[in-house]
């Protein structure tokens, strides 16, 4: 049996981290965690894919959780969300990602 995409299992988890629960953007939602995936494989240095094949460790996860929630809630162009009142939401955001996945980073070499 195959093992379903990660951004499939990811689905519901960013779907809770919004509070959404209607269906009507699980396309867009899906699009953009198999973009923070993407990210977090290029950022810790694995290969396109990687965690498709391998487990997802938890702050990996956390990182792709925010980042895919950013997205949807920025996707107008702006900061949005519970932080829209300030202009570095979006940086802290990121700032976070960064931190999170920096914790699983493959220090050898990059991809």
């Amino acid at each position: 049996m195959r093992k379903p995409e990660t951004a499939v299992l990811l689905l519901s988890k960013v779907k809770a981290n919004l509070i959404l629960e209607h269906d009507a953007d699980d396309v867009l939602l899906l699009g953009f965690i198999r973009a923070a995936l993407s990210y977090a494989e290029s950022y810790q240095h694995r290969a396109a894919g990687y965690y498709n094949k391998n487990a997802l460790p938890p702050t990996t996860e956390q990182a792709v959780i925010m980042l895919s929630s950013h997205f949807y809630e920025s996707r107008d162009g702006s900061t949005a969300g519970f932080f829209g009142d300030n202009v570095q939401a979006g940086r802290q955001v990121w700032d976070t990602v960064n931190m999170l996945l920096r914790l699983e980073r493959n220090w050898g070499a990059a991809i």
